[in-house]
Parts: structure tokens; C-alpha cells; sequence
């Protein structure tokens, strides 16, 4: 089943739009947080937010799919060409023969938060403009990318929090083993809403300032909003670029299911994906150069990340955080980060941890504060979400 290559991709979060602005702004560890200014939301919390969706437009006759998490997915497919690969991949396998594999956690509540106040205040009766299937279902970020990019394959949305976008890269990998598609698309979006801000808050998991990863004085996390996509298909479709050089290696998934927001204390269910990942592509763990963690900055999740991480690595390999870049994106962690991933390779680049100032003295993984210039072959990428559902990727150079 593996390797599998990844090649096209793009990416935007609040960190910058496409590969060029992500790779700079790892570069110069700049964080995209700010105050919150969404609409209405009265919170002293900083999230990761994409000013460039209130003006976005989607083309007119994809009208009926316009909502926020829809504009940020298109945001993304305008960037690093990808429509043009897209395109091409379309060419040489067929539409029925490319699967669409994505991930998202609230879609386009959204526009239902909209829908809602515009509710006819005697009958409750929501308003004609309102359409359910193509903007807040689940299912409606793979309705809008099938008519977008023209592709009819097998498709799916994987909603399990913030491990979302990882797992879709696992359900493509066995679509393509099993020999349903011959090349995936693969990837997701998430947007800030109210729905989301209001409800980490009532679980007392937002910080009040920007997330600090692995800081002594961590209180939460910084909610972002993302997008991002890749082209995977096996190596030995008949082509060639000069961007086909990352591979994602193997993926390991579990479930300890030890509670539905908190992860078990001792990190057991990310530990196992860890192995099941270091088994799929058949490496040992002084193997991997970098490990991109979940890292969110709750006191709870970076204690048990951390025993998981150094029970398998020690203090050997170099582990970082990227949610103080882009903020917690939510369903779309997985993607991103893979991007990152994928993008440290290509670059040379360990990533920084822009908001952490002084580590946890508690926690024993090396680790990295801030952005280093290094050769990097292989990076695992750890996605972990509520219900205890954990994926991690690991990403390699030829």
C-alpha cells in the first residue's frame, strides 16, 4: 500500500496563502494569531483567521454552495497551481478513476448560525436561501469539489475532529490499494463560526492569549481556521515533476476511546498509532528525523502526547508544534501539517513554536522552540481528536 506520492498540493491558513507564504513565514516564525474580531464573538481569546474569505466569491454558478467553509476550500484550490493538477490528473486517469478523500469538523455551520437569526420568528421556519445539503452538511465540502474540479470517483468526508484530515489520507491509501481509484484527492477545510468558539469555550479550552505548545504556563488552545489539498497516487504512474519528491511512507490509526474531549493520561492510543504508523512504512523510530506533534497547548494533551512521544523516541529526536503559526485548525490539522510536513522536507526546514517562551520542565521530548535549517528525510505528522481517535503520518523524501 505504500509509498504512495505526494506532490501537487496547496494550502492556505492564517499564516498565508500557498506554499511560498507558509514556507516563509515557518521561516521567520511568525504566528498568524490575533484577538478574535469574528462577527459578534465577545471572547479574550486569539484565533488564526483568513480576513480574505469576507470578500471571496465563488464563481456564479457553483452560488449555491457559497458559505465559509466552501469559500476557504476554494481559497485553497486557487493556490500553488493546483487546479491545474488537478486538471491534468483528471486527464491522464479519467474522472471516475480519482477519489476524493476529505475531512472536516463543523463544515458550514455557519451559514446555520446565519440561517437560524434569519428564522421567521412565529413559525421557526427557516429561510428559503438556506440550502442544507450544499453548504452546512458534512457531505457539502465533497459536493462543491466534485463539481468544481469535474471529478466522479469514489468519495467521502470524514468527520472525527481534529484527527478528520489525517484519517482521510489512511481512506485513500486503502481506495487505491484496493484498486477503486487510481489516484486520490485528498484534504479539507475548516472555518471559524460561533458554534466552534462558544463551544471550546464552555469546555474552558480556549486560552486567553495565543497558544504556547509545551509552555509552562499553557492554558488552551488558539482556534484557526484552513484549508489545504494534495494529489496522492502510486509511484509508478507513468509521469514525471520536479514536485513528486515527499511520499507518505505509512499511517497508523487507532482508537482508545477513553473519553469523548479528554485523551487517555498516558497517551495509549497515540502511542499505538505512532507504532502502527513506524510499522506500515517499515522504519524504526531513530529513523525519523522530526516529529510534527498534535501539540495544542492544554495542559492535559501536551502531558499525554508527550509520555507517548517520549516512550518511543526519547529525547533523541527533535518533536515541535506548529499550532502557534496557524492556531488549532481543527479538521483540518491533519492536512496542514502534513503540508508542513511535507514542505519541511522539500525546504530543509525544522519549524519553530512562535508563542512558546519557556518549556515545560514536566515534559522530556527535545522539544524545538525555534525554526531551524536542517536536512529533514522523514517527518511523522501526529493528528489526535475527541473520542480518542489518533492518526499519524510519516512523510519522506525518494
Amino acid at each position: 500500500m505504500f509509498p504512495l506520492t505526494l506532490g501537487h498540493a496547496c494550502i492556505v491558513s492564517a499564516i498565508g496563502e500557498g506554499q511560498a507564504a507558509t514556507v516563509s513565514a515557518l521561516r521567520a516564525g511568525t504566528s498568524g494569531l490575533a484577538p478574535c474580531r469574528l462577527q459578534s464573538v465577545d471572547l479574550p481569546i486569539w484565533v488564526g483567521e483568513i480576513p480574505a474569505l469576507d470578500d471571496l466569491r465563488l464563481d456564479p454558478q457553483f452560488a449555491g454552495f457559497d458559505c465559509r467553509n466552501n469559500r476557504l476550500a476554494e481559497l485553497a484550490l486557487r493556490q500553488d497551481g493546483f487546479l491545474a493538477a488537478a486538471s491534468a490528473a483528471v486527464a491522464r486517469h479519467g474522472a471516475d478513476r480519482i477519489g476524493l478523500f476529505l475531512g472536516t469538523s463543523t463544515s458550514g455551520i455557519q451559514q446555520a448560525e446565519h440561517a437560524y437569526r434569519a428564522r421567521d420568528r412565529l413559525t421557526g421556519e427557516l429561510p428559503g436561501w438556506f440550502d442544507y445539503a450544499r453548504t452546512q452538511s458534512t457531505y457539502s465540502l465533497a459536493r462543491y469539489l466534485r463539481a468544481r474540479l469535474g471529478v466522479v470517483g469514489p468519495s467521502m468526508v470524514v468527520s472525527c475532529a481534529c484527527a478528520s484530515t489525517a484519517k482521510a489520507f489512511a481512506n485513500a491509501a486503502r481506495m487505491i490499494a484496493a484498486g477503486r481509484c487510481d489516484a486520490a484527492i485528498v484534504g479539507g477545510a475548516d472555518s471559524l463560526c460561533l458554534t466552534t468558539l462558544y463551544g471550546f469555550q464552555s469546555l474552558q479550552l480556549n486560552a486567553e492569549g495565543p497558544c504556547r505548545p509545551f509552555d509552562i504556563a499553557r492554558s488552551g488552545i488558539s482556534i484557526g481556521e484552513a484549508a489545504g489539498f494534495v494529489l496522492l497516487e502510486n509511484p509508478s504512474t507513468d509521469w514525471t515533476s520536479a514536485e513528486l519528491d515527499v511520499r507518505i511512507l505509512g499511517i497508523g490509526e487507532s482508537n482508545d476511546a477513553h473519553h469523548m474531549s479528554s485523551p487517555h493520561p498516558e497517551g495509549a492510543g497515540a502511542l499505538l498509532a505512532m507504532q502502527r504508523a513506524l510499522a506500515a512504512a517499515g522504519l524504526r523510530a531513530d529513523e525519523i528525523d522530526y516529529v510534527n506533534l498534535h501539540g495544542t497547548a492544554t495542559r492535559a494533551g501536551d502531558d499525554a502526547e508527550d509520555r507517548a512521544v517520549f516512550a518511543l523516541f526519547g529525547d533523541r529526536t527533535h518533536v515541535g508544534s506548529t499550532k502557534g503559526h496557524t492556531g488549532h485548525t481543527l479538521g483540518a490539522a491533519g492536512i496542514v501539517e502534513a503540508i508542513i510536513a511535507m514542505l519541511s522536507i522539500r525546504h530543509g526546514l525544522r519549524p519553530g513554536s512562535p508563542c512558546t517562551q519557556r518549556l515545560d520542565p514536566s515534559l522530556r521530548s527535545r522539544y524545538a522552540i525555534a525554526p531551524t535549517a536542517t536536512p529533514i528525510a522523514r517527518v511523522m505528522s501526529n493528528s489526535f481528536g475527541f473520542g480518542g481517535n489518533n492518526c499519524s503520518l510519516i512523510l519522506g523524501g525518494r
